[in-house]
């Protein structure tokens, strides 16, 4: 199986701060990946340095075989951000915010063609706010505006999507829409990285788990990565007596 992402030997300081030590992750291209670990674990220096969003003092990143500047060029990544990182009251509608997806693709004049309309009508028709399109962006639900995000990868075409807690501050209803399109994004081929600290979330949805404390404390199937022995590691014995899959098993 080709590799999706290959990050070897990882290193990223901010001042005299070590946020990541020597990550190693390979992930291979079409498979749901979960990075779990605490607040404050580098879980998003992660994501900033796969997206060439932050330089690494030490360690190389290739996506589908590239830089992360040639595949961000390319248009093959997408970001889900966390909601606190936009500012909702910028005023920009649904459709606008799918549209943003599309600017690769544009010509010279950057004005939307027939394609590009095309693109963003079926993206939200997959997100289910079709209904949407024309409202503002910050007048949404946190579960319908990290839809307008997954959405705006789709009209993209993106075929790498991280997604920075994607599932917090959501209902129930807009969290089972967004696993069920992953999970069809996963069947299209795409590969997917989840940033969370949710455990609850990842048996349902991820094919593979990092767990991340700086340095990485375990890489591998669910089953392996989510052991007792390999959760009290990360987070504490008390999240570890829980199964994942219970009401217990997130870290809030």
């Amino acid at each position: 199986m080709s590799a999706g992402i290959s990050a070897h030997g990882v290193t990223v300081h901010y001042g005299e701060t070590l946020a990541l030590d020597d990550v190693t992750v390979d992930v291979p291209a079409g498979q749901v990946c979960g990075l779990l670990g605490m607040n404050g674990s580098g879980k998003s220096t992660l994501f900033k340095a796969l997206m060439g969003l932050v330089r690494p003092d030490h360690g190389t990143i290739r996506l589908l075989g590239r830089s992360p500047r040639q595949a961000r060029r390319e248009g093959l990544i997408a970001y889900v951000p966390q909601s606190e990182a936009v500012d909702w009251t910028f005023p920009v509608t649904v459709a606008d915010v799918v549209m943003m997806g599309r600017y690769g693709h544009l010509g010279l004049t950057r004005r939307p063609r027939a394609a590009d309309r095309a693109a963003v009508a079926a993206a939200l028709e997959r997100v289910g706010l079709t209904d949407l399109a024309g409202n503002p962006i910050g007048a949404l639900s946190g579960g319908q505006r990290k839809r307008a995000f997954v959405a705006r990868g789709i009209a993209q075409d993106a075929r790498l999507l991280f997604l920075d807690e994607p599932f917090a501050g959501v209902d129930k209803r807009s969290e089972a829409t967004i696993a069920e399109l992953l999970r069809a994004l996963r069947g299209e081929g795409r590969t997917i990285m989840i940033s969370t600290h949710d455990l609850a979330s990842v048996p349902a949805l991820c094919d593979e788990a990092v767990l991340i404390q700086q340095r990485v404390i375990a890489h591998g199937p669910l089953d392996e990565v989510l052991a007792p022995e390999t959760l009290a590691r990360t987070f504490g014995a008390e999240v570890a007596a829980a199964r994942p899959g219970d009401e217990a098993g997130g870290v809030r």
